[in-house]
This record gives structure tokens, sequence and C-alpha cells, in this order.
């Protein structure tokens, strides 16, 4: 994970509609960056359902949910069109935002070893500074919690 108070490394990456969106476009703002597996799976849809159920009060709060997983642009595009989301969701098939934010790792399930995106949430401040950091986050916790401490 990357550290608290260090600066959130730059990135440039296409979202759902292929437009190409930079941390630094939300420079002002707080930013909730969500990293999360795959589009259309369970957990990711229902981390990614709950924020945009509170994306209002998100807004209220001063603050912007950016989604990021290694899907492709068009797969983003059917899952913000399924599920109705009002925030942008960004590419990374290339990884170099995933490894920037250290969030590829090696995963365990049933004995089984590979690597994958783990869920993990960072809360940046208006300066781009990383203000808070969570890793293995629940997926339907997880945006409440960001809510919650929201100042």
């Amino acid at each position: 994970m990357l550290a608290i108070g260090t600066k959130a490394p730059e990135f440039t990456l296409p979202d759902q509609n292929g437009e190409m969106r930079s941390l630094s476009d939300y420079k002002g703002q707080k930013v909730v960056l969500y990293f999360y597996p795959k589009d259309m799976t369970s957990g990711c849809t229902k981390q990614a359902c709950t924020f945009s159920e509170l994306y209002p009060q998100f807004r209220e709060k001063g603050a912007v949910v950016l989604g990021v997983s290694k899907d492709s642009v068009a797969s983003h595009k059917r899952f913000e069109e399924k599920y109705g989301l009002p925030f942008v969701l960004l590419s990374d098939t290339e990884r170099t935002v995933i490894e920037a934010y250290d969030v590829w790792k090696e995963k365990k399930l049933y004995g089984k070893v590979s690597y994958g995106v783990v869920r993990t949430t960072y809360l940046i401040d208006e300066d781009g500074v990383i203000e808070r950091a969570f890793d293995k986050v629940k997926a339907a916790d997880n945006p409440v919690q960001m809510l919650g401490i929201l100042e």
C-alpha cells in the first residue's frame, strides 16, 4: 500500500466512454479511488451499486468516486449501463496504475496461488495527497465506510 501523507501517483486512463481522465482533473476535490477485481462479479457489483446509491452524498461532501479495474473500456460501459452507475470507471488494461498504487498482489483461493487486484480504496485530498488507505476491503461495507470518513 502507498503511505498516507504521500503524493498520489498521477495517472491518465480512459473512462467507460473512452475519454481520457487524469487524477489532476480532480484537483480541489476529494477523490475516492477504489480498485476492484472485475466488472459484473457479485462483490464488485455490490460495491459499485452501493457507491452509486450514496453518490449524491459523496458529491455533497465535495468528493468524486473513481473505480479502477483492468477490464476494458467496453466492459466498463456495459457495467455502467447495466447498473446505472453515475461515476467514472477507469480502464487499466496494462495495469500501470494498478501497479503504481500497489494493489496487484498474490492471492490465494482454495490453496491456489495467483495474482490479481486486491480490493483497495484510497482517499486522496484536494491537493493530491493520500489521506486514507484501506486494503482488503469488504465490498458491501466499503462505500459506507468511505462516506463516513469524509469530513
